[in-house]
């Protein structure tokens, strides 16, 4: 089995990429997914984030306001740790445990969708890194369409390792700065080469045996 890891800095299109891994048949494992469903109402997780960061960070109905969260951290680096030593952990059990189902599933390609590897993780734990990047104006002008003022989106895109940084330590570089149609010809290049190394692998094990 190849494992994968996807990532790219906010607004550089990263999950358009994931969701089309997924119609060649990849086995996709999306953080931000397990994420949101360790914070759900009631959950351990939420409650020691509440612990940390206080009620504020809660709606009415005792779900967590991301808005609110998001706010807090992208202001304090040191907040921004200290959730992200709450939540990591269990996001990597959860993480492991759908991998290793993916795998008796049979799937020959698992792609952990994780958009802070490089900040939070070890990218050597991964034989093959993707980066899905794009143009720093474009990715201001995607979370401005999405409703954060430009300070909100400027602060956003700070709290991440600049993109530049993260291309030297990629296996794979997939740039977002053209056409949906181009972006896709680019994914179905690299998802080639990632099939082909799958399949070399799987050719080495049965020679070995």
């Amino acid at each position: 089995m190849q494992r994968v890891a996807l990532t790219g800095n906010v607004a550089s299109g990263k999950s358009t990429v994931a969701r089309l891994l997924a119609t060649r048949g990849a086995a996709i494992i999306d953080a931000d997914e397990i994420v949101r469903d360790l914070q759900q109402s009631g959950s351990p997780i939420l409650e020691r984030i509440v612990k940390e960061f206080g009620r504020e960070i809660l709606t009415r109905e005792g779900d967590l306001n991301r808005s609110a969260l998001r706010a807090i951290i992208v202001q304090d680096p040191s907040a921004r740790d200290q959730l992200n030593r709450i939540v990591h952990p269990a996001v990597h059990r959860r993480r492991m445990e759908l991998e290793a189902s993916a795998a008796a599933k049979g799937a020959h390609v698992v792609v952990h969708d994780i958009p802070l590897l490089f900040e939070v993780m070890d990218p050597g734990e991964f034989p093959t890194v993707i980066l899905v990047d794009a143009p720093e104006q474009t990715r201001l002008n995607r979370l401005r369409a999405r409703g954060l003022s430009k300070e909100e989106a400027v602060a956003l895109m700070a709290t991440q390792m600049n993109p530049t940084e993260k291309r030297a330590g990629a296996t794979h570089i997939i740039d977002n700065d053209g056409t949906l149609g181009e972006l896709e010809e680019r994914t179905f290049e690299v998802w080639k080469d990632v099939v082909n190394t799958a399949r070399d692998q799987l050719d080495s094990g049965r020679g070995e045996r």
